[in-house]
């Protein structure tokens, strides 16, 4: 890679964080309140009505959000959670955590999420839960998969990690299951630093998902620090420190009142995408699907066996060019964590063949016209063989 390549290169994602967010979190400092309490709840307040649920419940990250869901949900020892194998890693580890077993499952070949029939494929006589993911923010089709598992008794909760400002036939991501989970983290759309929220419309779980994250205490740390005498508190049953702190809501609200400006920066940079690299030969570029639209976290690219180079190819030529691209998502049942683990009689030729194909291009906001030229004409040359 050539010095100027260096001095500009274009990394994959980039937080749009700025004066405002600085602003938010000197304000959170003056007060003096900087762990879980009011600014926390302010966002858990905004952040439910933008997903058009009841209740939001902050945590610490969108793994420890996942795993207050499956514990509300009643998952334990000796239940079968299906999870798609093509999704990072935490959405299995969650599962793992309680004693329970990720089963996994396929994907659908252009949107690279489950679907009834993949979920289907992988139901056991134990099954009592399934984790849907909108990967990518590639919002997946939810009204079949509520209806197959509602039939079946089965909870459905979907990790929307990566697909806060995605739309499912013309509502928010995440309304229309059980139980949903969001991430905060910097390669996220919608940054807290770290963090993560949990969505539901069942107030008892929201109540208990409260509890669990602040060590299952009867009484939170706002009621015992503001009266000057402190109640009492019982510690009800073995919970977790899960707690988002204020310094991050701060941010987070911020960040909240940003989304739409953000959702339509990321659409016209896919947009742009799609127009210069359109009409190449053995390259699949992710799109909406037909019963939603998608925030493009991730505009990733299907690298087939037509075009000029391979996957890693391609991700060598753009690393050359100062592009820093990702490969696609992973698959879970081949790391080392999950090789010895039964992953059931479902077939995962969908999810082994977007592994080992797909890549992630950069978008992020400031991303400018020469920054997208760039990586446009990089992956146009390497489709035909040349130099860029």
């Amino acid at each position: 890679m050539s010095a100027e390549a260096v001095l500009s290169r274009i990394n994959v994602m980039k937080p749009w964080l700025g004066e405002e967010e600085a602003r938010a979190l000197a304000e959170v400092v003056a007060s003096g309140w900087v762990a879980q309490g009011p600014k926390v709840k302010e966002f858990e307040e905004k952040f439910a009505a933008a997903q058009g649920v009841r209740h939001a419940v902050a945590a610490s990250s969108c793994t420890t959000a996942l795993h207050l869901a499956l514990a509300v949900a009643g998952i334990g020892p000796g239940d079968d959670v299906v999870v798609p194998s093509l999704s990072f890693i935490a959405t299995a580890n969650a599962v793992t955590y309680l004693g329970a077993r990720p089963v996994f499952c396929d994907v659908d070949p252009v949107t690279g999420n489950v679907t009834a029939e993949t979920i289907h494929a992988a139901l056991t006589l134990d099954t009592r839960a399934v984790i849907v993911v909108d990967q990518g923010g590639v919002p997946l089709d939810l009204d079949p998969i509520r209806v197959l598992c509602d039939r079946h008794e089965i909870t459905v909760i979907e990790d929307a990690a990566c697909a806060v400002g995605s739309t499912y036939r013309g509502r928010p991501v995440g309304a229309g299951a059980d139980v949903a989970v969001w991430s905060f983290h910097p390669r996220k759309i919608l940054t807290t630093g770290e963090g993560g929220m949990l969505t539901t419309n069942r107030a008892d779980w929201a109540a208990r998902a409260r509890t669990l994250r602040e060590h299952s205490m009867s009484v939170s740390a706002a009621d015992r620090h503001g009266p000057m005498l402190a109640p009492p508190e019982f510690f009800l049953e073995v919970g977790f420190n899960y707690r988002m702190t204020d310094l991050q809501a701060a941010v987070g609200i911020v960040q909240l009142g940003r989304l739409p400006e953000v959702l339509a920066r990321r659409r016209e940079i896919a947009a742009r995408y799609v127009a210069g690299l359109s009409g190449l030969r053995g390259l699949r570029l992710v799109s909406d699907p037909p019963y939603g639209t998608s925030n493009f976290q991730s505009f990733w690219i299907e690298v087939l066996p037509t075009f000029g180079t391979t996957r890693e190819g391609l991700l060598e030529r753009l690393a050359e060019a100062g592009i820093s691209a990702r490969r696609g998502i992973m698959a879970a049942h081949r790391q080392p964590a999950y090789k010895w683990r039964d992953t059931g009689n479902a077939c995962l030729q969908q999810t082994e063949r977007l592994n080992d194909r797909t890549l992630i291009l950069p978008v992020f906001h400031e991303l400018d016209d020469e920054g997208m030229n760039r990586v446009i004409s990089t992956i146009r040359a390497a489709a035909a063989g040349a130099d860029a």
